[in-house]
């Protein structure tokens, strides 16, 4: 049995020597020991990834020798800035847990004109705390349908109405300097139709053409779509669209967006070039876009099938190799289930909290905290090692993401319940205080999703200071409930729905565009005024930042339910060392009391410390409208 075992085990231990030699003659010398020492730490894994996704095919060696050197062509070229950055956070791996971490989004032409126009904001980022920037999609697109920069026509190429991809390098190091990450989308479920892989493609080059899922007639897409839904039915039906020679190519989202095919491993290899070249530019985390489409397999959904884990796997193994501290954020808006699947060390390290995000809202039209209380204590703790990135609102639309079987245990019926949030957050509900905008209304069913500003959706349009209330205590469950919060800049200081978007061209059938208004210059300039709505909202939020980047119980994402025994009061507590800090917040329009009876199991005495104030606990705690508390807490003594 062991002679069996060492013959089986041979010929993998032999290949796996070659390769490395290769990559010892690659690399030249030049930071080589570093590299062989990660070589031998990860290609194993890399090797036993690749060869469970393409290991049937002939030139599977040949694959992997390709693979290897470019990785390490990849890390011979990556600038020593970089690998300085990669040696830091080797001996700190969990600096993205940081209680210190604030995070921002947004549009560079919108919020900046341009990427100097970014580098010239550096000192207000400084000055709201930011450590993260994600710059929304910015290279070459199509235009004027390019689907907000997610039809990506060069990985390589910036916009050149935003700049140069000079010019990002230097913003990068710019950032880094003043501590602040930048965040990009790496948009690898498909390219637009003018990237110049399509265009090969569209022009019938075999090599290209097997880039894409490309079919002479409909027996293969039929056959596909018996099982696959459609996503954007308005768009196109079903998943494949029509060439112009008569052939036919998956495209998911819209038509001009085409799905890559990753059961090639030259695809593989291709965007795993584009992946190290945008780590080398200095970017420090992608957002992966679409991971649960990435890979197909007929007789399947082709959503969420263990194969596109095993690519995110994979791609993690090389970035270990060749850029070792860049992360990956995951974007799954499926299943609250499927979702923390994408979150692991060894796939997506940080991930949107897209529950978290719609059952804030969800308990701001119900003014009842029962689903948002039920998804902190069943969904929110994730692996060690790994954050939620917490978000009162995207770019994108907000949707009803709970799932109906912990609805169902609440009482609530999931399909009902979507169709009164809809309505009450596009204001067709009778006493509704939002101003949301429906995205692919269907008035019929209605089916919808919702469009709109924090402040918009808040009530601010009404001026009234129960909506200032409102966006804080949205804000509040993001800053304190444990992940890296995320604020969609200009929220800060209380934008509203921009409602003429529908005049700029290629924008008129997408009301997202909506809450991506340009830079609210006129309310910048009222931000250190507390009298006005921008003040009080900026003030409210500046105060959230700096007291949670000096509160070590808010670092991490771990967190322990609290029962207030109150449906309009949500209750949890994030564990410190002999303290913790217990998190009190009411969604509802009354005052709410939660009695002493309840927090029996805390010491008589705590410390608010938003306010530094001495809280007597033993005598039960009132909460005024919207009202929320930070607790410092001890155990109570028996």
């Amino acid at each position: 049995m062991v002679e069996a075992a060492s013959v089986h085990h041979a010929p993998e231990q032999s290949a796996l020597n070659a390769l490395r030699a290769e990559a010892d003659l690659m690399t030249g010398g030049r930071d080589n020991a570093d590299f062989l020492q990660r070589f031998d730490r990860h290609f194993p894994q890399l090797y036993r990834l690749f060869h469970s996704l393409y290991g049937g095919r002939p030139d599977i060696q040949e694959q992997l020798s390709a693979l290897v050197a470019q990785t390490a062509r990849s890390w011979y070229e990556r600038p020593a800035e970089l690998k300085a950055v990669d040696a830091q956070r080797d001996t700190n791996e969990g600096w993205f847990l940081s209680n210190s971490m604030l995070g921002g989004v947004c549009y560079v032409d919108r919020y900046a004109e341009d990427l100097e126009g970014v580098r010239a904001r550096i000192p207000y980022f400084k000055e709201l705390g930011l450590t993260y920037l994600h710059l929304m999609p910015l290279f070459l697109a199509p235009e004027p349908h390019s689907d907000g920069g997610y039809a990506v026509s060069s990985y390589r190429e910036v916009n050149p109405g935003l700049g140069t991809m000079e010019q990002l390098r230097a913003l990068a190091a710019e950032l880094r300097a003043n501590g602040i990450s930048l965040v990009v989308d790496f948009i690898f479920n498909h390219t637009s139709d003018e990237h110049d892989w399509a265009r090969r493609a569209a022009k019938g080059d075999p090599e290209f053409s097997d880039y894409y899922w490309i079919y002479p007639d409909r027996i293969m897409p039929d056959a596909f779509e018996q099982n696959v839904r459609e996503i954007f039915p308005e768009d196109h039906p079903g998943s494949f669209i029509e060439m112009p020679d008569g052939r036919w190519v998956w495209s998911t989202f819209h038509t001009y967006q085409w799905d890559l095919n990753y059961s090639n491993p030259d695809v593989f290899r291709a965007m795993a070039g584009e992946m190290l070249f945008l780590a080398n530019q200095g970017v420090e985390i992608l957002r992966m876009d679409a991971v649960a489409f990435i890979w197909k397999q007929l007789g399947t959904p082709c959503e969420n099938l263990p194969e596109a884990h095993t690519l995110l796997q994979a791609f993690n193994a090389v970035c270990r190799l060749a850029a070792p501290s860049l992360l990956f954020k995951s974007e799954a808006i499926v299943h609250p289930d499927e979702v923390a699947l994408y979150i692991d060390p060894a796939e997506c390290q940080i991930s949107y909290n897209p529950l978290q995000m719609a059952l804030i809202w969800e308990a701001m039209a119900t003014r009842d905290v029962s689903l948002l209380s039920q998804a902190l204590e069943r969904r929110h703790n994730i692996p060690a090692g790994t954050s939620w990135v917490n978000y009162v609102r995207s770019h994108d639309d907000i949707g009803w993401t709970f799932a109906d079987e912990d609805a169902a245990e609440l009482g609530i019926n999931g399909f009902d319940h979507r169709r009164f949030l809809n309505a009450f957050y596009v204001n067709r509900f009778p006493g509704s205080f939002a101003r949301g905008v429906p995205f692919q209304d269907n008035p019929r069913t209605g089916d919808c999703r919702i469009s709109g500003t924090t402040a918009s959706l808040c009530g601010l349009e009404e001026g009234t200071a129960q909506a200032v209330d409102r966006i804080l205590l949205a804000h509040s469950v993001a800053f304190s409930a444990g992940g890296i919060p995320l604020l969609y800049l200009g929220d800060e200081v209380g934008q509203l729905n921009d409602y003429g978007y529908a005049l700029e061209e290629g924008h008129g059938a997408d009301s997202r565009w909506v809450h991506r208004p340009h830079y609210p210059a006129d309310r910048y300039a009222k931000r250190h005024d507390p009298a006005t709505p921008e003040g009080a909202v900026f003030e409210g939020l500046r105060k959230m930042i700096d007291v949670r980047s000096r509160t070590p119980e808010f670092a991490g994402t771990r967190l322990v339910h609290f029962n207030t025994n109150n449906r309009g009061v949500l209750g949890y507590q994030r564990p410190g060392d002999g303290t913790g800090i217990l998190v009190l917040a009411n969604f509802s329009d009354g005052h709410q009391a939660i009695t002493a009876q309840t927090l029996s199991g805390f010491a008589a005495e705590g410390m608010d410390i938003l306010t530094g104030g001495t809280v007597r606990i033993g005598e039960g705690i009132m909460l005024g409208p919207q009202e929320f508390v930070w607790l410092r807490v001890t155990a109570g003594t028996s």
